[in-house]
């Protein structure tokens, strides 16, 4: 089928002889989007010339008259043609003389889907990106596959030489921090929500319960009372919080039976609650109803409800003083609290997409810096207090899971592996 247009049989067969048509074809529509595969191709595989004289002296790449054509370049392959329209407000820019006049290639914000594939042509020449990352500052160390559906959660506990990630693919994985091999897997029998850790302890929220293991001893416990997907956890005041469908879940772990024990069941949210964070002496809680709600951690008493969001509270980030709210509505929200301990939005930060996940970290140089993970497959950093933007990470699919780890190291995950990511060390200055 021709999507092309206008250009029919008899104008591809006189391409394939060598007959100059070029004046009548249209540019190709696949070629434009990156995408053309056929070669040789019927239609342009370059932005018309203006007809100023420039489209005679395009039409001769080796000044004898003779058409252009893809083998006379030296170099490049019929796979080479796979490649985006020329550079914008560059007619003439043909691929022999790109590289004879040092032309400067201007990147666009998107990988290049054969350098993914491992089979991009044009190296840097390409106007893709060749990186999974843009910025300065940071850089990748390692990317490890595994998992056969979206990661849900990595979890690196505190002075252990491993890392957990869990999945919807209903599996717990154990990564060796050093090589990087996985060293076991574990069948849970349901898709992972969430994942943390404190101390020695692992905890995994899957429908229906919610599995902690002592990493010390290797003891395992399965903790009931959650209705469906286990969506967020968070320890806080010796309390164990789980969001879930029907509200928040708290339990206790009772050093004398060696169990853990149902401590109470927060109500208030209409719909399921997928954030929660501790700070201040307080618990917070975002859910799918647009609401966030501000629980205090002695008397499990509901404080405050805030009603700033218009969408889903996918995640939520204690600093310093403030709250970070992040949201499907496209915006990330800072919270303050007033003389009367009351939270108000002291700032508003607008995205052009859905937020799904909030993590601060400080580089290198102990700069404060917020990871925040879009639904369009994107982590943008920033600089905190200032917003002002620091880099970008890119993914195959949504990262729905950050975990920070030492040294500068923090790590993403997205489709079926995650990737290992560290800051730069400071220049030293004389």
């Amino acid at each position: 089928m021709d999507l092309d247009g206008g250009a029919g049989n008899n104008k591809r067969v006189f391409n394939r002889l060598g007959t100059d048509t070029s004046k009548n074809q249209k540019v190709c529509f696949h070629w434009r989007a990156g995408k053309c595969t056929r070669f040789p191709c019927s239609f342009l595989h370059s932005e018309p010339s203006h007809p100023s004289g420039s489209a005679a002296a395009s039409s001769t790449a080796n000044g004898s008259g003779a058409p252009k054509r893809f083998a006379d370049y030296s170099g490049f392959s019929g796979s080479a043609q796979r490649r985006g329209p020329n550079f914008k407000n560059n007619h003439n820019n043909s691929w022999g003389r790109m590289g004879a006049n040092n032309k400067v290639v201007r990147k666009t914000e998107k990988v290049c889907n054969y350098w993914v594939q491992g089979n991009c042509t044009f190296g840097d020449k390409c106007r893709f990106l060749h990186s999974w990352s843009l910025g300065e500052g940071f850089s990748m160390l390692n990317h490890l596959d595994g998992h056969q559906k979206l990661l849900s959660g990595i979890v690196l506990p505190a002075g252990m030489d491993k890392l957990f990630t869990g999945s919807k693919d209903e599996t717990l994985r154990a990564w060796d921090a050093n090589s990087g091999q996985c060293t076991g897997v574990i069948n849970l029998g349901g898709e992972v929500g969430c994942m943390i850790s404190e101390g020695l302890w692992l905890f995994v929220g899957i429908p229906n319960a919610v599995k902690a293991w002592n990493t010390q001893t290797n003891q395992e416990f399965s903790l009931s009372g959650p209705a469906g997907q286990v969506y967020a956890m968070i320890v806080g005041n010796s309390l164990l919080f789980a969001g879930t469908q029907e509200g928040i879940l708290a339990w206790k772990f009772n050093a004398v039976t060696n169990s853990f024990e149902p401590a109470a069941s927060l109500k208030g949210h209409t719909l399921p609650v997928v954030s929660l964070m501790v700070g201040a002496n307080r618990l917070y809680s975002g859910s799918m109803d647009h609401s966030i709600k501000v629980w205090s951690l002695e008397t499990l008493q509901c404080l405050q409800t805030l009603t700033d969001h218009t969408n889903v509270v996918m995640s939520l980030l204690c600093w310093d003083q403030f709250l970070l709210s992040c949201s499907l509505d496209q915006t990330i929200k800072v919270w303050v609290a007033t003389e009367n301990g009351n939270l108000e939005v002291t700032y508003t930060h607008n995205e052009e997409h859905g937020l799904l996940n909030l993590r601060g970290m400080h580089d290198l140089e102990s700069k404060p810096v917020l990871l925040c993970a879009c639904n369009d497959n994107y982590v943008r950093l920033y600089d905190l207090p200032s917003f002002s933007k620091r880099g970008k990470i890119f993914a195959k699919q949504e990262i729905r899971a950050i975990e920070v780890g030492p040294s500068g190291l923090f790590f993403t995950g997205d489709g079926t592996g995650f990737k290992v990511w560290k800051w730069a060390e400071p220049v030293a200055t004389t």
